[in-house]
């Protein structure tokens, strides 16, 4: 075997650190994926996790080889879950996107969102339900199998009424960083 130059070495070593990273962001998607994340926008996350430096919509297209508007609803999709931030300033009048870094405020802005949207929705349910319910259950004019039928629905809700006080109040935690224990988080 023939002795490499310094510039073959060079190469080399940023070959394999570029297959490195790539095995990290199939990662990354992959594991985006099993969260209910589009698999490429996972990729496209892993990409700019990588960028020491904003993005525009062109060149993650570039990046990417995905088609204009998938690349725009997956940069919506990433900002919605705070996981890429659109920042003020613009290049050469492009928008300028740069991903969240810091995997434990990742985790925090992500799952935060969607376990509040899942309490919200239940919650306004709930709200709206139990009372009818409730006046099912004292009408005069139910019959005792329909009481004992709504009675038992109405358990089942107050139930869930409680999972759902419980589960605002572990969310409320989460955004408050308090399960974070002994982890190195970094805070603005």
């Amino acid at each position: 075997m023939g002795k490499e130059s310094a510039g073959e070495q060079e190469f080399t070593a940023v070959s394999y650190r570029q297959e490195l990273r790539e095995k990290v962001i199939n990662a990354i998607a992959h594991t985006m994926d099993l969260y209910g994340v589009n698999h490429s926008f996972g990729q496209l996350y892993g990409i700019m996790y990588f960028e020491d430096r904003p993005m525009t919509l062109e060149e993650m297209k570039t990046s990417m080889n995905m088609s204009k508007s998938n690349m725009s609803y997956a940069v919506r999709s990433l900002t919605e879950s705070q996981m890429v931030y659109k920042l003020e300033e613009k290049r050469e009048r492009q928008d300028l996107y740069l991903a969240e870094t810091d995997f434990f405020r990742t985790f925090q802005n992500f799952f935060g969102a969607k376990l509040q949207r899942e309490i919200d929705v239940m919650q306004e349910s709930l709200q709206e339900v139990i009372p009818e319910l409730s006046e099912i259950i004292l009408a005069r004019t139910t019959k005792p199998e329909e009481r004992e039928e709504a009675l038992r629905d109405l358990h089942k809700l107050q139930h869930a009424e409680q999972y759902y006080q419980w589960l605002q109040g572990f969310v409320n935690q989460l955004r408050d960083g308090g399960f974070y224990g002994n982890a190195p988080v970094e805070h603005d």
